[in-house]
């Protein structure tokens, strides 16, 4: 490790994000790049809020990243850090201004009129998005996302987003040194809208690629993650899967985070026949999301890895 390289973090808050796991994800990374420190290819096709990607990016000289995710809302604001973001900040900076110097009422007004202006303009732009549209959409996102509930993104079934207001006193909406390091971070790196399959194009024996999709459902109310109106059920965790055995064939590196259905049924053994024939470890984690105190604790969630 580099203690003098810069030290990149998420600028969205993320459910199910890896910040507290990072350091056990880069010990499971294979031995030969950790040593080399060569990386010729990362991707990620469910970059969510990236924490593994941009903790690599602090490690490695990554020659080129592919991030990707079926959440248009999301890709359209890194693609906005990436190519706009002064203009971003800008917009942010006043947004936060407006925000901090509101009454408490005023700042509930404020919130659902963001919200309903980001879905309103999520219907319209469709896939024709300017560059002002973008960055206002991106704007809006991240004050959603640093005011909301938990953090939370969740769609309904419409594509809109739906998750409450948080109560937070001194949100800091427009984190400006965090967004430049991000625009670093985010050279030499393609970003991809589309599901995970869209990315197989890029594969090649020389890639490493980290796989954090909707974690499967430990019971019915679990599933706070909803993050495309399409949802992610099991036979999407089942073509998942297929796709990791065709990457394998290649010779590329993988590594696949989920829950650990035996956290709460010993009996379950769907990921374990899944993806039978590969590495599966089971590792501590806490749960961050819940709306009950006394349920947030050390669970285990899955790593599996095909080296």
């Amino acid at each position: 490790m580099n203690d003098k390289r810069p030290r990149f973090k998420p600028f969205l808050k993320w459910a199910g994000g890896k910040t507290q796991l990072l350091e056990k994800l880069y010990d499971e990374m294979p031995e030969s790049i950790k040593s080399s420190n060569e990386f010729p290819l990362y991707i990620e096709p469910f970059i969510g809020g990236g924490a593994l990607f941009f903790f690599l990016k602090s490690m490695f000289d990554i020659d080129f990243s592919i991030i990707a995710d079926i959440n248009q809302d999301l890709i359209t604001t890194y693609y906005v850090v990436q190519q706009h973001v002064d203009d971003l900040i800008v917009i942010l900076e006043k947004i936060e201004k407006s925000y901090l110097e509101s009454s408490p009422e005023n700042r509930t007004d404020m919130y659902y009129k963001v919200r309903d202006r980001f879905n309103l303009r999520k219907d319209e732009f469709k896939n024709n998005i300017t560059a002002d549209i973008a960055i206002a959409h991106a704007a809006d996102m991240i004050f959603l996302n640093r005011t909301c509930f938990n953090g939370l993104y969740r769609q309904n079934r419409k594509g809109h987003f739906n998750v409450p207001e948080g109560k937070y006193k001194n949100p800091k909406i427009c984190q400006t040194d965090v967004l430049k390091d991000a625009n670093n971070a985010l050279e030499n790196t393609r970003i991809v809208i589309g599901d995970f399959n869209d990315i197989f194009k890029y594969v090649n024996e020389q890639s490493f690629l980290y796989y954090d999709p909707p974690y499967r459902p430990l019971n019915r109310t679990s599933s706070f993650n909803s993050y495309s109106k399409h949802g992610f059920n099991d036979d999407d965790q089942k073509r998942l899967a297929s796709f990791y055995r065709k990457v394998d064939k290649m010779g590329a590196y993988q590594m696949l985070s989920n829950s650990d259905p035996k956290s709460t049924d010993p009996r379950d053994d769907f990921f374990d026949d899944l993806f039978e024939g590969f590495n599966i470890s089971r590792i501590n984690a806490r749960r961050m999301i819940n709306s009950n105190a006394d349920k947030r604790g050390s669970i285990t969630e899955l790593l599996i890895t095909n080296y």
